[in-house]
Order: C-alpha cells, then structure tokens, then sequence
C-alpha cells in the first residue's frame, strides 16, 4: 500500500517508519529530521529496533496514496487539510490527540475540494477521502534527526470516524497489521475517540504543569486532580451523546498512566522543550463543549488557565 505520513515528529516517524518495512512510505516533515532519512534512512531503537528507508519530503502538497496518516500537533491540522486537499487518498486517518477530525472532514469534503462524491469502493480515485479516526499508544521520542525511540509497544485502534464498519478501515488496518503494528479495527470509534480525550485531559496537563513522568498520577497527589478531569470529560461526552461513564474514564486515565509509568506526557515534553502544546485541543475542547451543554467543568478550565498562562507569558500563542 502507498502510505503518507503527514506529520514526521516522533510518533509519525515511528509508525511511519515501522510501515515502511513492507510499504510505500512517505514522510512529510521538518528539516533537519527529512534530510537526515533521506540521506540514512530511519533508526528506530528501544522497545523496537528497526531501520528503514521511507521517502522523505518537507513539502505535503499535491502528493497521492492509498492512505494519508495525519500526525501533526493538533493546532496545525487546518494547515495539514489544506495541503491534503491538493493531493489525491482514498482515506485520510488522524492519529493525533484532540478532535481533530471535524477539521479534516470540513476541509477535504467534496464541497471544499470541488470534487464528486465519495465513492467507498476503495479507489483512491475518488476525490473525497474517507475520513477514519485511530488512537494510539505507542509511546515515541525523537532523539534526533533520523532516529526516533519507541519508549513503549501499545496498540493502534482504526475506525470509521462516525463508527461503524467500513472497507477502508480494513484495509488501513491490514496494512498496519502486516508491518507488525499491534492493531485493532474497531467499529465504536466515537466512543474510542472521547476516552482518548479523557486520557490525555487527565495526562498531559497534569504532568506538564507539575512536572512529573505519568506514573505519578496512579497514586501520587495529583491522582485525584486527573481523574476528575476526566470525569468531567465523560460528563462532556455524554452530552455530546457519546456513551462513556465517569468511572470508565477514570479507570481508563490510571490505567493508561500506570502502563506508561516512566514515560513523559507530550505536553510535559513540549514544555520542557518551551514549545507550544495542544491545551486547546485538549482540555481546552473539553471547556468549549462544556460552555456548549451548560456543564461546568472547573478542573480542565483551570488546567486550561494554567497552561495557557505558561504559553502567554513565552509569546507561544
């Protein structure tokens, strides 16, 4: 299969990476990480140890694939829209954290592109892209240009991004399967897609503004602060009509949190490096939506506050 990965940061390199071992790839990214997989290739190392050659580009317009892996920060992904919708997929799939797929779906509908209608037959003729929603857990760092270390083996969950089943999921799924990807092709993606909401509002801020690995929210004294955070997420969710229970989002943040112990969240990461985060696709969707049903949600308002206070004062936003 032709895959794009657009996106080439550290978890975009690690999946896309890993799907080159049997796949068309290509990376869409910054230098000098591009440069370097041109010219070496891709090391991969810790829980996996692989090196392969995927093409590389810092340029993601007018491109064509089976299917377009997007993995960019969540603030950039009108951005990625825009250069997806001069190339031609058969499937676009968000691996990114936030809502994101709203945005892809406004932007590469066939309204927006000038195109015909869909056509679910799988041909990457079609000028509309079947839009999917996939989580992940991997866990991923790019130590420095060319190489990236995977901090933990987890799992790809791809669906249909309104539910459901559809052919184009298989077929992503297939393809992630035969290059060794643990990965599940799920039909509950809306509900999927919440709880990852969940994970990261309970996660990122938390260990971000007190800087601390992810084990420390299992039973340290910020644990309550994320599962509340996630409660109120649920909360959220349920209003928007998606069903996730309170308790299942809190189980799902410790669960999460005690299985990525030693690793550092990405936003605790984007801090640490003074670059901007994803607060407003996080917790900070998490208020939107709220604002939207009535529901107060204080513990992610103030995460919010606090985060965007950090990126304000640095001239981040």
């Amino acid at each position: 299969m032709e895959i794009l990965v657009f996106g080439a940061g550290s978890l975009g390199s690690l999946v896309g990476g890993l799907l080159a071992q049997v796949h068309d790839v290509t990376l869409v990214g910054r230098d000098p990480h591009v440069t370097a997989v041109r010219e070496e290739g891709l090391s991969i190392t810790g829980a996996v140890d692989v090196h392969t050659d995927p093409d590389a580009t810092t340029t993601g317009t007018e491109l064509r694939a089976d299917l377009a892996v997007v993995t960019v920060k969540a603030y950039d992904t009108g951005v990625a829209a825009e250069a997806l919708a001069t190339g031609t997929y058969g499937a676009v799939c968000s691996l990114q954290n936030g809502l994101t797929e709203e945005i892809l779906v406004a932007r590469l509908s066939a309204g927006e592109r000038g195109g015909d209608d869909e056509d679910d037959s799988g041909d990457v003729e079609s000028h509309t892209p079947k839009i999917l929603s996939g989580t992940a857990t991997y866990g991923a760092r790019l130590r420095e240009p060319g190489h990236v270390e995977c901090t933990g083996v987890g799992t790809i969950a791809i669906g249909a991004y309104g539910g459901g089943s559809d052919p184009w999921a298989d077929r992503a799924g297939e393809a992630f399967d035969a290059a060794g990807i643990e990965t599940q092709v799920a039909t509950d993606m809306p509900r999927r897609r919440w709880e990852k909401l969940a994970i990261n509002a309970g996660i990122n801020a938390p260990t971000a503004l007190a800087r601390v690995k992810n084990g420390e929210l299992v039973d340290g004294p910020a644990s309550d602060l994320s599962r509340e955070a996630a409660r109120e997420t649920a909360r959220v969710a349920h209003a928007e009509g998606v069903s996730l229970s309170e308790s299942a989002a809190a189980a799902a943040v410790e669960g999460v949190a005690d299985a990525t112990a030693a690793n550092h969240s990405s936003m605790r990461q984007d801090i640490k490096r003074g670059n901007r985060t994803e607060i407003d696709a996080i917790n900070g969707v998490v208020c939107d939506r709220a604002s939207t049903h009535g529901i107060d949600v204080p513990v992610n308002r103030t995460l919010t506050g606090l985060v965007r206070a950090w990126e304000t004062e640095r001239d981040l936003r």
